[in-house]
C-alpha cells in the first residue's frame, strides 16, 4: 500500500474504501486506476500465473490471440503449417520492444526458446514437453519457424498463451525469471512493479495498434474483493476485476459492472491418491453431499451457472442438446468418519464460501471436515505435496491454449501438469492421445466431452459453476475489454472521459 494510504475504519462493511486515496495519481491527468485481484509474487514473470496480470495490463502480447477460441493475428501477421512437426510465423513489420529495440526473428525465437527451457514447462507447452522433446524455433527471414518434436494441429493456439509472450532480449538478465519491465510490446510500457502492492505504466507512443486513448496506468493488486468495490464505488479506482458477488448490487451509476460468461468453472477436486479418496465409493459419497448445494442460487446470488459438467454457456458446443453422452454414476459407499483436508483460496471472495458451505454439507453426511483458506500463492505452493484432500478451484479451460483437448490433457491425464485430482486413466490418456493429433476441430470438441464424461463417472471433481466476468467499471470509462479468456482488460481504447 501507498505511505500515504489514509487510515480508514471498518464500518459497516466499507472497509478500505479509501484504500487508494493518495495512490491513483491525479484524476485529472486521465490516468487509468486499475485494481487486481492476484498480488504477483515474481515481477509479473510470465513464467507461471502471473502471465496473465502483465497481458491484462497491455504490457505484454503473444505471436497470436485468441477469438472465440480461433486463432487471431498479433505479432504474427500470418502461419502456415509446413509439415505436421513445423510451422511457419510472419511477424508483424515495424513493432519496436518498450525499451526501443526492434522486434526480430532472432527476438521472437529467444523468448519462444527460453520459455520452452523454462522449468517448469509453460502449460501450453506441458503435453509437447511429455512428448520427450521441447518446442523449438529459428529465425527465418521476416518470420520464424517453429518445430514440435510431435505434429501438432494447434499450435497457433498454443501460442497465445500469455506464458508465450514475445519479450525484449533485455528482459532475461534472470533467465529463470524474465521481467517485463520496459520489455514488452503491448499499449503500456510496464515502468515499475511495487512489489505485490502495485505498478507503473505509461502510454506506449509507438504500439503498432496506433494511438493509446490513456496516458498511463496505476495498478494496484488488491486481495480484497470488497475493497475493490468499494474503491470503485468511491471514485478511486476507473477499472476493477472480480467484483464479489456480493458486492454487485452496491454498484450503481454511474458505476457499472460488465458481466460476460466465461469458459472457468469452479470445482472441488478430489485427490485419488490421498487416503481417504482413493475409495471411489468415498468420492461418490462427497458429490452425493455437495452436488446438491446451491452455489449458483445462493453465493453467487444467480450470477453464475450451475454446472452440468467441465463446460458451460462459454463453450455452446458442450452445452447443446444431446451434446454431452451419458455418463455412469456410482453408489456412495460407506463414509465411517473419514476425515477431509479441505483447501481454497482466498483472492476470488466467493470460494472461501463455497468451502464453507461444502463443510457443511459433508459434515451432515458424516464427514470431519478440516477446512484451510490460503492468498493464492501460498495455496499454489502447496498444491501436489499432498497436504491436502480435497481443493476448490477456479480454472479456466481455455486460458493456456483455447483448445479443449489440450486443457484436459494438462488437467486429467496422467501426466498431467496441473492434475490436481490426480486422476490417471489409461483409456482416457488413449482418447486424449488420440484426439490430440487431429486438426479435425468437431472431432477434438466430441473428444473433450468423451473425457468429460469419464472423469465425471470417476467422480475426479465435483462441478459447482460456471463463472462470469464481473469487471466493475467507472463512470466515463470506456473501451474495457469484455474477453472471455480473460487474458486483455486494459487495452489501447480504455479511456477515462
Amino acid at each position: 500500500m501507498s505511505r500515504r494510504l489514509a487510515v480508514v475504519l471498518a464500518v459497516l462493511g466499507l472497509a478500505l474504501a479509501g484504500c487508494f486515496s493518495g495512490s491513483g495519481g491525479d484524476p485529472a491527468e486521465g490516468r487509468l486506476r486499475v485494481g487486481l485481484s492476484f498480488p504477483p509474487t515474481s515481477g509479473l514473470s510470465p513464467y507461471g500465473n502471473e502471465a496473465t496480470l502483465a497481458t491484462r495490463l497491455g504490457v505484454t502480447e503473444p505471436l497470436v490471440t485468441l477469438v472465440g477460441g480461433t486463432p487471431t493475428p498479433a505479432l504474427a501477421t500470418a502461419w502456415t503449417q509446413v509439415d505436421p512437426g513445423t510451422w511457419r510465423f510472419t511477424l508483424r513489420p515495424g513493432v519496436t520492444f518498450h525499451d526501443g529495440s526492434p522486434l526480430t526473428p532472432d527476438a521472437v525465437a529467444g523468448s519462444l526458446n527460453r520459455a520452452a527451457a523454462a522449468t517448469p514447462v509453460p502449460r501450453a507447452l506441458a503435453s509437447l514437453a511429455e512428448a520427450g522433446a521441447p518446442l523449438s524455433a529459428r529465425a527465418d527471414g521476416d518470420g520464424v519457424v517453429v518445430t514440435t518434436p510431435v505434429p501438432d494441429p494447434v499450435l497457433p493456439q498454443r501460442l497465445a498463451s500469455p506464458e508465450l509472450v514475445v519479450l525484449a532480449p533485455n528482459a532475461y538478465a534472470d533467465p529463470t525469471r524474465p521481467s517485463p519491465v520496459r520489455a514488452g510490446t503491448g499499449p503500456f510500457v510496464l515502468e515499475r512493479v511495487d512489489g505485490s502492492t502495485g505498478a507503473s505504466l505509461a502510454a506506449n507512443p509507438t504500439h503498432w495498434r496506433g494511438p493509446v486513448a490513456a496516458p498511463g496506468v496505476d495498478a494496484r493488486f488488491l486481495a480484497d474483493g470488497t475493497a475493490r468495490a468499494n474503491a470503485l464505488r468511491a471514485g478511486e479506482l476507473d477499472v476493477a476485476e472480480a467484483i464479489p458477488v456480493s458486492q454487485v448490487p452496491t454498484i450503481t451509476p454511474p458505476q457499472r459492472v460488465v458481466g460476460v460468461p466465461l469458459p472457468r468453472s469452479v470445482a472441488v477436486y478430489l485427490d485419488q491418491r490421498s487416503p481417504v479418496f482413493a475409495d471411489p465409493g468415498v468420492r461418490a459419497a462427497v458429490r452425493a453431499a455437495i452436488g446438491p448445494v446451491d452455489v449458483a442460487g445462493t453465493i453467487y446470488e444467480g450470477r453464475a451457472d450451475a454446472a452440468a459438467g467441465l463446460f458451460g454457456p462459454a463453450t455452446p458446443w458442450a452445452v447443446a442438446p444431446g451434446a454431452r453422452p451419458p455418463h455412469a454414476v456410482t453408489p456412495p459407499g460407506p463414509v465411517a468418519g473419514q476425515r477431509i483436508r479441505l483447501a481454497t483460496y482466498s483472492d476470488r471472495a466467493e470460494l472461501p464460501e463455497i468451502a464453507a458451505a461444502d463443510a457443511d454439507a459433508l459434515r451432515r453426511a458424516g464427514f470431519t471436515v478440516d477446512v484451510t483458506v490460503l492468498e493464492s500463492s501460498a495455496f499454489e505452493a502447496q498444491l501436489g505435496t499432498g497436504a491436502f484432500d480435497a481443493v476448490i478451484i477456479s480454472r479456466s479451460q481455455q486460458l493456456d491454449t483455447g483448445d479443449p483437448v489440450g486443457y484436459l490433457a494438462s488437467d486429467f491425464s496422467c501426466a498431467g501438469s496441473y492434475n490436481q485430482a490426480r486422476y490417471c486413466d489409461p483409456a482416457t490418456d488413449a482418447l486424449l492421445a488420440t484426439a490430440g493429433q487431429s486438426s479435425d476441430v468437431e472431432a477434438r470438441r466430441r473428444a473433450a466431452l468423451e473425457v468429460e464424461a469419464r472423469v465425471l463417472a470417476a467422480d475426479a471433481l465435483v462441478p459447482h459453476v460456471t463463472e462470469r466476468a464481473r469487471v466493475g467499471v467507472g463512470g466515463g470509462v470506456t473501451g474495457v475489454a469484455e474477453d472471455p479468456d480473460e487474458q486483455f482488460l486494459v487495452t489501447h481504447e480504455t479511456r477515462r472521459g
